[in-house]
């Protein structure tokens, strides 16, 4: 199951962004009116479409995934659960007409955006990676689902967004290693800290955010508008 955002301003075949919520998700049982929303609807103003799954463990496919130690197959094998629901999610979007295969980018919020150290590893069909408040998780991990294993495998260019007081991701032993970590050559990663907890400025993000997409998918072209 996934949504599939479109825009109505302009003509496709659209850029994409396939998103991965926070934690959030965990903990609900329907993604009906999730507010999450706010941290893409954005972006399909923009004129761009949002993918959105409801990956392994979130909403209707909730599974009680905090009950379970981060140390356990059951944690390990979600990762690769949503892994797969990722790739799938872009398989399809590949099949569509509707939808340019060659401008997709990856967004991925608190725990969206910790899994974006291992995800686009895996998946590299994204040309673009937008990271809202990650960081290295700080528990252990089996291999197969710890992020500094696949960090220094993933090459797309990312934007990372951080709070420079954010307690679940603290800048020194999470921020900085992951962004240190990750592959993509320096000149095409960057980083941004604002004064704020585990969120950022919804004025900073979309302004970041969009920039970012205009840089490694292309600026929309407005002159495809629907009057």
């Amino acid at each position: 199951m996934a949504y599939l955002f479109l825009p109505k301003n302009v003509k496709p075949p659209f850029q994409t962004v396939v998103y991965f919520p926070g934690a959030a998700a965990l903990l609900q049982h329907s993604s009906e009116n999730e507010p999450q929303l706010e941290v893409f609807d954005f972006v399909i103003r923009s004129g761009r479409a949002v993918m959105f799954p409801v990956y392994k463990g979130t909403y209707e496919r909730f599974d009680d995934y905090f009950s379970h130690s981060k140390m356990s197959t059951f944690y390990r094998d979600t990762v690769i659960d949503c892994f797969k629901d990722l790739g799938r999610s872009v398989d399809y979007l590949e099949t569509r007409p509707d939808i340019d295969p060659n401008k997709l980018a990856y967004e991925g919020d608190s725990w969206g955006a910790a899994m974006g150290a291992i995800l686009p590893a895996m998946e590299d069909r994204f040309k673009a990676l937008v990271l809202i408040g990650p960081g290295f998780w700080l528990e252990k991990r089996f291999p197969a689902a710890d992020q500094i294993n696949f960090a220094p495998r993933v090459k797309t260019p990312v934007l990372m967004l951080n709070g420079k007081y954010d307690y679940i991701f603290p800048p020194g032993p999470s921020q900085e290693p992951m962004f240190r970590l990750l592959g993509t050559p320096v000149e095409h990663k960057r980083r941004l800290v604002y004064a704020t907890g585990h969120d950022v400025p919804r004025s900073e993000m979309i302004k970041e955010t969009l920039s970012w997409l205009d840089r490694y998918l292309g600026p929309v072209n407005r002159t495809q508008s629907i009057h």
